[in-house]
């Protein structure tokens, strides 16, 4: 496997954080506790899990027997909610804010952890009255409101399965997720705000309900007050039925196996129907919450916001369990970044002195393009900590976030994790010295490699296959329903080593630290050489002119594939034809100078925005179909 000399080489740039800084931690010997967790990782999980509050203890810890059906915390008794807002009643957490609200109108909401506890009880009353049931799917297709944590605890309290849609899907895509999960019970909104306009949720779901034979009963917010239809004996207001509910009624927390299904999230694939994974009450609390309190080091003062809406798996480790069950004050924002204005954002983080912020490459490149006078009109000293997820993060966005939003004394946690793992696996820690670009190193009790087709484990800053070795509490147990496409997809290639198998590209530097380099279908073969879109891609955001830039490998005569760019140029840029076609070539050859002559797209398209998913992510392979005149396979995840 040949790699260019120019690519090979990894950033020398270290941005390491203060003594000052790394003394007030309250994480120290990181590396210690780590070499305690890969020597003994039954015992350091044991100890971690002995932090929260079980009904009954678990019997083994790990239970290997149907590999790679890894059961964690076997024979103990536990419920998520138990964990995230149960236990809070009888400590000071109680009074403390659980959840800060506001939309793109201004209107704000709080919930401490006392009136959290409150509305959860009655929501999961009202469930069980209209018919909901332990181990039974629940789908929740709903606006960016504190209602659509509240439901997913409401289903967790008495045992239910969560299936949050995200409240920007298709009916088509809402229609087939409800009808893989047999869903009874749909609990959404009259409509969202998003860049002054409604999101018209109840019609999208009237639509996919037509579909659902299975589906008996829609329960729906009353949001944005939009004229929407009501179908007798099937369709009910939530406000109304919770009024007419008893005030003293109290539901009780379901004891649930630790084992036993949390909930389910769909994830699409390149082709075939999206892929239903499944997590369990037990292990994903266990590591979420260790995950989320030591990656953001946090403190009982800390306001933290995570920008990922709760219909992915961002959100639901790190908007919704990881942050409560550690007692966090957690910010939900409705709207777009970049709306009204492009500080929008900042102004929210100095209102709220926001102290952790998470969010994605795609929306810091996004807000990069409009320069730096937008977020130096706000006061955002008030920032401890930022974190980064979804995909690579390119060296110039790392750095404008380090130095224009980070002011220089933020360090950046780069997170590298899937769905399928439930939490971070590769990520720095606050007293991490960064490298630009680099997730760093893997997180407690996890063994990563890169590795050859073979399994052989590759030299030094040579490319492969990223593997995670060894199993994990958070992890995925399986896919809803289809228990041999979990095998397949995840475990097949590396069966004999047991291996888990990414389906990401890496190398890993000679510091030891994890460069991500894109899927392994977003790896584009040039005359031999592997090129990493991300690497092309970095390329082309570190010219002053572009804004964000997606690259895509298509089939040439003499080179095996050749390199298509497509980029969105900065706020401002002139994009006449005479000038696009010169500064096209300019960004030709700013590519060869930066990675080589090799990596030198053979063509540069200008579009006004590249197709994502609404999580963020570059959909390459939509790209690639349409260049090629093919189908692009599921595009249910596409932002419109």
């Amino acid at each position: 496997m040949k790699t260019p000399p120019s690519t090979a080489a990894s950033h020398d740039e270290v941005f390491a954080p203060s003594a000052e800084f790394v003394k007030k931690i309250q994480l120290q010997n990181p590396e210690a506790i780590y070499q305690r967790s890969i020597e003994d990782p039954e015992a350091f999980w044991e100890a971690e899990a002995e932090k929260l509050e079980w009904f009954q203890k678990w019997d083994r810890v790990l239970d290997q027997s149907d590999r790679p059906f890894f059961k964690w915390f076997v024979g103990g008794k536990m419920n998520i909610v138990q964990n995230a807002v149960d236990r809070h009643q009888h400590t000071a957490v109680k009074n403390k804010i659980a959840y800060l609200w506001e939309n793109e109108k201004g209107e704000t909401r709080q919930y401490t952890y006392a009136q959290l506890f409150d509305s959860v009880n009655r929501w999961a009353t009202l469930l069980k009255e209209k018919g909901a049931r332990k181990g039974e799917v629940i789908t929740i297709y709903m606006p960016l409101t504190p209602e659509l944590p509240i439901a997913m605890l409401a289903c967790a309290k008495i045992g239910a399965i969560h299936s949050v849609v995200y409240g920007g899907f298709s009916t088509e895509a809402l229609a087939t997720r409800m009808q893989d999960a047999k869903s009874k019970i749909l609990i959404t909104g009259d409509g969202g705000w998003r860049r002054g306009k409604t999101v018209d949720l109840k019609d999208i779901a009237d639509g996919a309900m037509e579909k659902c034979p299975d589906l008996k009963t829609c329960l729906t917010l009353r949001h944005t007050q939009q004229k929407v239809k009501m179908k007798p004996g099937r369709d009910f207001w939530i406000d109304e039925l919770l009024a007419n509910l008893r005030n003293d009624l109290e539901c009780a927390t379901e004891p649930t196996s630790s084992e036993d299904p949390l909930f389910i999230l769909y994830t699409s694939g390149t082709t075939g129907k999206p892929k239903g994974l499944v997590h369990t009450h037990g292990g994903y609390a266990v590591y979420t919450s260790l995950t989320h309190r030591t990656v953001f080091d946090l403190r009982d003062d800390d306001k933290y916001w995570c920008t990922a809406d709760p219909g992915w798996i961002t959100g639901h480790s790190y908007n919704v369990y990881g942050p409560l069950i550690n007692g966090a004050t957690i910010f939900l924002y409705e709207g777009a970044p970049n709306f009204p204005e492009p500080d929008r954002w900042w102004q929210l983080v100095e209102k709220y002195k926001i102290s952790l912020f998470y969010t994605s490459p795609t929306a810091i490149r996004g807000l990069m393009r409009f320069g730096d006078a937008w977020p130096q009109k706000h006061d955002l000293t008030s920032l401890r900590i930022l974190g980064s997820v979804g995909e690579p993060i390119n060296p110039e966005a790392w750095k404008w976030y380090y130095n224009v939003i980070g002011q220089r004394k933020c360090p950046i946690m780069d997170t590298w994790w899937q769905t399928e793992t439930g939490g971070f696996m590769i990520t720095p820690l606050p007293s991490t010295p960064l490298k630009p670009g680099s997730a760093t190193k893997p997180f407690f009790g996890q063994k990563i490699a890169v590795v050859d087709e073979h399994g052989t484990e590759t030299a030094p800053e040579q490319e492969g296959m990223l593997v995670l070795k060894n199993p994990s509490p958070g992890f995925a147990r399986t896919i809803w329903g289809d228990p041999d496409r979990y095998r397949e997809t995840y475990w097949k290639t590396f069966a004999k080593q047991g291996w888990y198998q990414t389906g990401d590209s890496a190398r890993i530097d000679r510091d030891g630290y994890a460069w991500i380099i894109g899927r392994m279908d977003d790896v584009i073969k040039v005359s031999g050489y592997r090129l990493g879109t991300a690497e092309i891609e970095s390329a082309l955001v570190s010219h002053p002119q572009v804004s964000e830039a997606a690259a895509i490998g298509l089939p040439h005569e003499l080179k095996g594939q050749a390199i298509h760019a497509f980029v969105v140029l900065r706020h401002g840029v002139n994009s006449s034809p005479e000038l696009t076609g010169e500064l096209m070539e300019k960004l030709r050859e700013h590519v060869a100078h930066e990675l080589g002559p090799i990596a030198k797209p053979e063509q540069v398209q200008v579009l006004d925005v590249l197709p994502k998913t609404r999580s963020g992510k570059i959909m390459r392979r939509v790209l690639k179909a349409r260049a090629l005149g093919q189908d692009p396979g599921d595009v249910s995840t596409l932002e419109e």
